[in-house]
């Protein structure tokens, strides 16, 4: 199960390192150079400029918010799944059910829950190209 756990915690991470260097560090670059542009206007007000560099963040906040969102809703998934195996699991068990089966189910119910970080993980890669395409729209 440990093993489980760790290829998702890895599948995720590479999935943030990729959203990270192919979309956000770009939009934080932009970020920074509007702000830049905001800070160097002699002319605006210290609310103005401030506003200013508010709206410069929006695109980056939106993107992280989004990209939260979206590791939250795959997170869910994955437990729903587990939650659904252990619940199987329950459904056999009864007041006569002695120590060889429980010992047995809980290896089934393990199986199962590997079983679905297996299948999460081999969704990340169409997850992280749909987030990299909704990155790169202008809704962000």
């Amino acid at each position: 199960m440990d093993g489980a756990q760790a290829r998702v915690q890895k599948a995720v991470n590479s999935m943030v390192s990729s959203l990270d260097k192919d979309s956000l560090r770009k939009l934080q670059a932009d970020m920074y150079r509007c702000s830049t542009k905001c800070c160097e206007d002699k002319i605006t007000s210290l609310e103005e400029v401030q506003q200013c560099i508010d709206s410069c963040s929006t695109r980056v906040n939106n993107a992280q918010n989004y990209i939260q969102s979206e590791i939250q809703m795959f997170q869910n998934r994955l437990q729903r799944c587990v939650l659904s195996c252990e619940d199987k699991i329950r459904d056999k068990i009864s007041s006569t059910t002695n120590e060889g089966d429980m010992a047995k189910f809980r290896k089934e119910v393990e199986a199962c829950a590997v079983k679905c970080a297996d299948e999460h993980v081999n969704v990340i890669p169409q997850i992280t190209k749909k987030m990299l395409n909704n990155l790169s729209s202008e809704k962000f």
